[in-house]
């Protein structure tokens, strides 16, 4: 008795082509999941510090209302000639301060005893958790201290409206322009520098 083999039909061999391109195609998922757990998590750190910012920036606005007082009123630097010569007690500087290249004082970088040159560290704010403290400092746009003029201060000018036709029209008026830089200090050695100009009538 003759036994013949039965011939092998092309294409049924097992050559594992389809398990490699599945192996390559969950690497490509697994390294996209991890892409996307990655990409919500810095997002989700980003949210959290820019709140965190906007929350140490609402606290530092209670400076602002605080150095306003001192300038109205009976406040301490109310009068002009309160704010013709420094005042370290009160943070204040009556000639304009030495700034870094964003336009904030060298004062307000340093440390407590750098500070203690132009304001008092005991006039520190507290926020709304003790860990968060508000310093404050005030700089006269002038280039020396002593009585403010156009030549050595930076002023703004209004001038009188109405009136009589005929009338002698009235001064003038200038009013010098003051500097407030805040520092606000949080949790993790935050800070947050935030600064306006006003001014006030000589």
């Amino acid at each position: 008795m003759t036994i013949s083999s039965i011939p092998e039909q092309p294409g049924t061999r097992q050559r594992g082509v389809v398990l490699i391109f599945c192996l390559i195609v969950l690497v490509v998922l697994l390294t996209g999941g991890v892409a996307v757990i990655r990409s919500t998590n810095s997002a989700l750190f980003s949210a959290g510090n820019l709140a965190f910012k906007r929350d140490l920036l609402n606290q530092g606005e209670q400076a602002v209302s605080y150095v306003m007082g001192q300038f109205q009123g009976m406040g301490s630097l109310a009068t002009s000639s309160s704010t013709q010569a420094d005042n370290a007690a009160l943070n204040y500087k009556a000639s304009q301060l030495a700034t870094n290249a964003q336009g904030i004082p060298t004062a307000m970088l340093g440390n407590d005893a750098a500070f203690g040159n132009v304001g008092a560290t005991t006039n520190d704010l507290t926020g709304a958790t003790p860990d968060v403290k508000i310093r404050y400092l005030i700089d006269r746009l002038c280039s020396s201290a002593g009585a403010p003029s156009s030549n050595n201060c930076v002023q703004a000018q209004s001038a009188p409206t109405g009136g009589t036709a005929g009338a002698v029209a009235p001064p003038v008026t200038t009013a010098s322009v003051y500097r407030l830089t805040i520092r606000v200090s949080g949790p993790r050695d935050t800070q947050v520098f935030m600064q306006t100009s006003f001014s006030k009538p000589d």
